[in-house]
């Protein structure tokens, strides 16, 4: 704007940064924090960030972020988490932690672009979400709670069921598709709807429902499951 040559454009981005008006994105790329908003800075809508982080689109926000955004959970978090597929990483912008967490390419599937302003954002769809929800449930207090979530959004029908088989049939951790065939068999799905599931696991070695050293419980051959304090 003020055609400063790049010496003296260094120079009061490097000032400008030191005195916390300018915060970093990434190299070359800064959000304005001007003085009046005091040490911690201004706001930023976090959502913003990624698409900046990742230009070519191999992310998603998901995770503790989207456990909020569909109301799975009430807790508002200070992390947003951006699974991609480059880099693991822990950025600070703002007042937002940002988890960068590295995933294979095969899960990146169930995904959208919603609408934040004039940027659009790739996130997990709902049925997405639920299926990660069960892989990484420590955002809602591990998976006991988890179980409840997936229940509730079954029973109440705040979910295309059909769509949310297909997502878990696809997901390539095992151990996470048994937990989820085991919580839709106890809300009484027929074998026919759960069958593309079930045919994923049959030739999987047992692992525990639940995430607990005892693998003392009852077995459930169906789900090669082995139900070590099995969810209420």
């Amino acid at each position: 704007m003020f055609n400063f040559d790049y010496a003296l454009l260094n120079q009061l981005v490097f000032r400008l940064k030191k005195k916390g008006i300018l915060k970093s994105i990434k190299k070359g790329v800064y959000f304005y924090s001007p003085l009046e908003s005091g040490p911690a800075g201004s706001n930023i809508n976090e959502f913003l960030i990624p698409s900046i982080l990742y230009p070519g689109g191999n992310y998603y926000v998901g995770y503790g972020t989207m456990y909020s955004y569909y109301g799975f959970t009430d807790q508002i978090f200070q992390t947003m988490y951006v699974l991609n597929t480059t880099k693991q990483y822990r950025k600070i912008i703002g007042d937002m932690t940002f988890e960068m967490i590295k995933i294979s390419s095969k899960r990146m599937y169930g995904l959208e672009k919603i609408k934040i302003g004039n940027a659009e954002v790739v996130v997990s769809d709902k049925e997405r979400t639920l299926v990660d929800l069960v892989y990484f449930p420590g955002p809602v207090g591990g998976l006991r709670n988890a179980f409840d979530i997936l229940k509730d959004q079954v029973i109440t029908a705040q979910i295309n069921t059909k769509k949310f088989i297909k997502y878990a049939s696809q997901f390539p951790i095992s151990s996470t598709r048994k937990r989820i065939g085991f919580s839709l068999d106890r809300i009484l799905f027929n074998d026919k709807e759960l069958l593309p599931l079930v045919k994923t696991i049959e030739k999987t070695s047992l692992g525990n429902l639940l995430d607990l050293k005892s693998r003392k419980g009852k077995i459930n051959k169906k789900w090669r499951i082995i139900e070590n304090a099995a969810a209420s």
